[in-house]
């Protein structure tokens, strides 16, 4: 049996959600094969994985009807942050107010975003949601994209979206080379408690092995860490008791909220930069991770493929009102051109940031600490910083603009 579409996408989470969701009432019909159904949110236990929301994903989540689902599930205003080096005294501060707005970010778990993106996804007509399902073969031809489902049935599409991840099945399917560089580093990620409250300010810790990050979850005294650790520190964090890894969490990140404790499992994931070569091909178009990976430093990856999937809805969308063809290479460009030089930049900096940090060079630990003092006490400096991490400055795509409050 076979069915066909204007455009299927291979991956519906958050951004093959997002995606869709951009796309859902207009005038294509389309797909979305989800492997595995979405985490079920256990409350009142969190998710072990959130992300770091920028403005411009939320402003993106509300064009598309999801954000209210978001909001009545659980989400976290970061209202500050501070970001110091543990091996020296660098030390910056960012504050909302001074942009003149409520927050910096938001933090969310991952299954909230999904569960608030499905749940807008089947309220579309045009978008159907296939899940669980396998694909067990991709082929493409010169004027649509096949894909044969392990369960007998075949789809047609005049476009084939890779929304499927770092080891996405669509890049290879379209032989596009995506070299990967392995930062040796595993980001360990656990929800704790904490006995002071962390008044939604998130903090980030430049230790020696990498990165620690406290993010400010929904109840004041949790938050969620994102480890970042040099491999062989990571696989000796994760072998520890929970008693002993709260130890050495405690003596990393100091007293600033108290005395710890583990409200949940820890899990750990091996740390890659990627960039593919080519973000389309005929029929073919990848966004997110499938796309790019960056280092989780800056909470700036999924973000990326958000304003990756609002792009490339707008491009497509403009296509099709001009009676063009969706899958050719030439409309496809359109979107690689508009998001490949910003992504670079991210995998470029947030690389940089790893190795900077990580560098016990004690010329290097010098400058880099007086260049945290010195962007702190430059307000301008600061300001471009928090708008551009913010998503409120950039070749931002429709659905992600905002008028600053």
């Amino acid at each position: 049996m076979q069915a066909n579409y204007d455009i299927v996408i291979v991956g519906g989470g958050m951004v093959g959600g997002l995606l869709a969701c951009a796309l859902g009432g207009g005038p294509f019909k389309v797909a979305i094969i989800d492997q595995a159904a979405a985490r079920a949110i256990a409350a009142p236990d969190y998710d072990t994985r959130v992300s770091a929301i920028s403005l411009a994903s939320q402003a993106m989540f509300e064009a598309v009807g999801a954000w209210a689902g978001m909001q009545r599930r659980r989400i976290s205003p970061v209202r500050e942050m501070q970001v110091w080096d543990a091996a020296g005294t660098g030390r910056i501060e960012f504050n909302a107010a001074d942009m003149g707005e409520p927050c910096l970010a938001y933090i969310i778990e991952n299954s909230v975003i999904q569960a608030a993106l499905l749940e807008r996804l089947h309220q579309h007509t045009n978008l159907h949601h296939l899940c669980p399902v396998e694909i067990s073969e991709i082929t493409l031809a010169d004027d649509h994209a096949r894909i044969a489902l392990k369960d007998g049935r075949t789809l047609r599409a005049r476009l084939l979206v890779g929304a499927d991840g770092a080891q996405s099945a669509v890049r290879r399917a379209a032989h596009i080379e995506a070299p990967a560089r392995d930062l040796r580093q595993q980001s360990i990620v656990a929800t704790v408690k904490c006995e002071r409250p962390h008044g939604a300010i998130a903090r980030q810790a430049f230790l020696s092995t990498g990165p620690l990050a406290f993010l400010p979850l929904d109840d004041a005294h949790h938050c969620s860490i994102v480890w970042s650790a040099d491999t062989a520190r990571a696989q000796e964090l994760m072998a520890m008791t929970d008693q002993d890894f709260v130890e050495a969490l405690q003596t990393a990140f100091g007293d600033a909220l108290g005395a710890l404790s583990l409200a949940g499992n820890r899990a750990a994931f091996p740390l890659a930069l990627s960039d593919a070569r080519h973000y389309c091909a005929e029929h073919i178009a990848l966004v997110g991770d499938a796309a790019h990976t960056v280092h989780p430093l800056a909470g700036q990856g999924v973000n990326l493929g958000f304003l990756d999937a609002a792009a490339l809805a707008d491009v497509l969308t403009s296509a099709q009102s001009k009676q063009q063809d969706i899958g050719s290479l030439r409309v496809l460009r359109r979107y690689e051109r508009w998001r490949k030089g910003e992504n670079l930049v991210m995998v470029s900096v947030t690389g940089g940031f790893r190795y900077l940090f990580g560098a016990a060079s004690p010329g290097l630990r010098q400058a880099r600490n007086l260049g945290l003092t010195l962007t702190n006490a430059a307000a301008p400096i600061k300001h471009l910083i928090m708008r551009r991490a913010s998503g409120l400055d950039g070749d931002l795509p429709p659905l992600a603009r905002r008028a600053a409050h």
